[in-house]
């Protein structure tokens, strides 16, 4: 059977904020690559403090769901939808969405629930984020990537330990030039750094921007650029 594939995400966004930062938006929806973005908001912003809802995945078996709909905490659909043609560069440099990003208190079993659903788990990273997330682990889903990060100990305590389920938490998105996009999303870019990723540079998006979900720019690997 095909590896599941993103079809839509859901955001708790109104679709003017989108706009403002120079993507491009029809009826409510942003199409990212070959994802297309739901903008609702009308939605109430989650209490996990993240605007990332929802999302709908193609190939993807109805007994990986819970009788809520949920991969693992994970607010799921089913999707029989074609995949789409990659959309075209937006006017602020955006491609498309490099990976979502998922938080998880209990990491073993939400690796284990992804792989049971048919995700295709790329590696595990046994080193610590900057934010201090201790492992992460990287699920191959079509052109995007899901992370899904462990939660730190000292959130895991404070939020009442491993018996709850995995969260989204937010986006990251691939540019063409992400000095370019900074510049056209300023003053809502913090500074271009070195990802943790080699050879990838990463900004985040500011809380001034507006935006329910946490967002950040990536370039593509520029020592490939460089070579080519």
């Amino acid at each position: 059977m095909p590896a599941p594939t993103i079809d839509q995400i859901t955001l708790a966004d109104a679709p003017e904020s989108w706009s403002a930062l120079g993507f491009d938006v029809a009826d409510g929806r942003c199409r990212l690559g070959q994802v297309e973005l739901v903008l609702d908001g009308a939605q109430a912003e989650p209490e996990s403090g993240s605007g990332v809802l929802a999302w709908s995945l193609r190939e993807l078996s109805s007994d990986a769901l819970s009788p809520e709909g949920e991969l693992d905490g994970l607010p799921t659909t089913i999707s029989t939808g074609p995949q789409r043609d990659p959309a075209p560069e937006h006017p602020n440099g955006v491609l498309a969405i490099d990976h979502v990003v998922a938080v998880s208190p209990a990491f073993d079993r939400s690796v284990a629930a992804m792989q049971a659903a048919g995700l295709d788990l790329r590696r595990v990273r046994e080193e610590p984020t900057p934010a201090g997330a201790p492992r992460q682990a990287f699920f191959r889903l079509g052109s995007e990537i899901l992370e899904l990060v462990e939660e730190p100990a000292e959130v895991l305590a404070r939020n009442g330990g491993h018996d709850r389920p995995v969260r989204f938490w937010g986006l990251a998105l691939l540019v063409q030039d992400i000095d370019r996009t900074a510049a056209a999303l300023a003053p809502h870019v913090g500074e271009v750094r070195d990802a943790v990723q080699p050879g990838r540079r990463i900004a985040t998006v500011r809380r001034s921007a507006g935006l329910s979900a946490p967002l950040a720019l990536m370039s593509a690997d520029e020592r490939k650029a460089a070579a080519a």
